[in-house]
Order: C-alpha cells, then structure tokens, then sequence
C-alpha cells in the first residue's frame, strides 16, 4: 500500500497525496521513520533537508517597477492620449498637453498601487509562519528555527505557538488551535490525537492535524511534522496566489472595447477632415485657412 512506503523514497508530489488523517500515529511514524520518544538525528535531518529544502514559502521573482509602469501603459487608449498629447504640445496648447499627461500620470500611479498591494498578499502569509521550534533531536528538546524543520521532527506546542508545519499530532492534552487564517473558522478547533478519520474529510474537520500558519489557544500537544514549506496546506494557498492569472473584469473589457472604437473613430474623422481639407486647397489654390473650420 502506498501509505506504508517509506517517506525518504516517497516523491514529494506523491507524498503530498498521503493521507496522514487516516493512518494510526504508529503508521505515521513508521512511514516518516521517525520516533516519538527520540526524534531524528543529525544525519537524518540533514538527509531531509537536502530532499524537502527549507520549510519555508517561496516567492515567486518580484515584478520590477517598470515592468508594472509598462503594464499600466500599454493599452491602445493610452497610445492614443500620449500621441494626442504630443501632438498639442507640437501645435503649442501646452495646457492641454500637460492635462492630458497628467491623466495619464495619475491612471499609472492608480494602476502600480494596486498591483503592488496584490503582490502584498503572499508576504502576509508569510507573517503566519512561526519563527522558532520546539522540536525533538537526539533524544533532546531543543529550540531551532521554524525553517530548519523537516518532515519527521518531532515538534511540541503549547498555548501560544504558531504551528510551524503541517503536524500529525500524537498527543494531545485540551488542545484546541485556531485556524481561521487556513479555514476561516471562526472558533478554535478541538483536536484528538487518537483519532483516525476518513480520507475524504474536508480540511478543517482534521480533529487529528494541524496546519502551518495556525494558533494554538489552549492547552498543549506533541505532534510529528509531515510535510513543510510549499508541500503544506498553506504553501498551496501560497501556490495558487503565484499561479493565477491577472484577467479583466468585464467591465474592463468593455471600457478597452470602448476605448479603441472611440480611438478609431477619432482618427477616421481627423483623416476625413485632413483629405477634405487638402482637395479644398487643391480646388481653391492659395487659401491659407484650408483647414479652418470655415473653410470646411
């Protein structure tokens, strides 16, 4: 059966797969080849670490400034104010120029804001993680960063903690963890480290886990760490953040449809009144108006 594989020979997108809900604590142990009354050792956590990489959410590369800055202008009505900008300065309406400049100045602005508090979402996720550990190696209780942890570590919380990985709890003593930030219940949940649930339960009736980035308001527990960093339930909320796709709200779609007939339209009427006035100068030679209004 694929849960009795070992977790050193397990894929991680396999591994993310396991139902660690629906194995007893002893066969979680066993598959993580890991002891509750001693931990891992040294070499084994190193092993880890070079497999599962650090236990931390990654960031996807920064968009730079004038990647944003170009996002925001190019669009074809843009185009189409920057040239009518232009264009006015070039016939000397600096006063419209610099109206039309200043729209398309502040619409940049309005544009890099918004996008730029959007990429604020996965920092904030960030912010959940716990900073430091308490976690069982060696045989002894020590104090490591949050980061250093490795599926296998045995790793105790108390009222207080935020729990730095996902953990398949062994004991639990009155423990109860708030996990709005994962499920959006508002109320703590009371977790049972003896019980074994169905595979199919949904994520926030997992009496017997708890998540990365969740609080623990009361009492204490021990639990084993089964999967860290962007393997967690939390790093594929951070995941899917870095995955989706920026689309147009219908709305902008039809504002951009707008924009480009109303674009379009401009310069048909200009190139109309332009072909109008040069037959009118070539029918009436010398007329120095010939793109006057009363000319035409």
């Amino acid at each position: 059966m694929e849960n009795e594989r070992k977790i050193m020979d397990v894929k991680e997108p396999e591994g993310l797969s396991i139902s660690w809900h629906a194995m007893s604590n002893t066969d979680v142990l066993e598959v993580l080849e890991s002891k509750s009354e001693t931990g891992l050792s040294s070499a084994d956590v190193e092993a880890r670490q070079k497999k599962f990489g650090l236990n931390e959410l990654k960031e996807a590369p920064p968009t730079s400034f004038w990647q944003m800055l170009w996002a925001q202008i190019n669009s074809f009505v843009i185009y189409m104010l920057l040239g009518a900008a232009i264009i006015s300065a070039l016939l000397g309406d600096y006063v419209e120029a610099i109206a039309i400049m200043a729209i398309v100045i502040l619409n940049a602005i309005m544009g890099i804001i918004q996008e730029s508090r959007a990429e604020a979402a996965l920092a904030a996720l960030k912010k959940l993680a716990a900073p430091d550990a308490s976690v069982l190696r060696n045989g002894k209780r020590v104090s490591v960063p949050a980061a250093q942890l490795v599926p296998g570590d045995i790793v105790f919380l108390e009222a207080g903690n935020y729990i730095p990985a996902d953990v398949r709890l062994l004991e639990a003593v009155n423990l109860r963890i708030d996990e709005a930030s994962l499920t959006g219940e508002s109320v703590s949940v009371q977790k049972n480290a003896q019980s074994r649930l169905e595979e199919d339960i949904p994520l926030g009736d997992r009496a017997n886990t708890a998540f990365l980035g969740t609080l623990v308001t009361y009492g204490r527990g021990k639990g084993v760490v089964v999967s860290t960093g962007m393997n967690t339930q939390l790093g594929m909320i951070a995941t899917m953040l870095q995955q989706v796709e920026e689309e147009q709200t219908p709305l902008q779609r039809r504002l951009d449809q707008l924009g480009k007939v109303l674009g379009w339209g401009s310069l048909i009427v200009c190139g109309l009144v332009f072909v109008i006035g040069v037959i009118r100068f070539v029918l009436q030679p010398g007329s120095a108006d010939f793109f006057s209004p009363e000319a035409l």
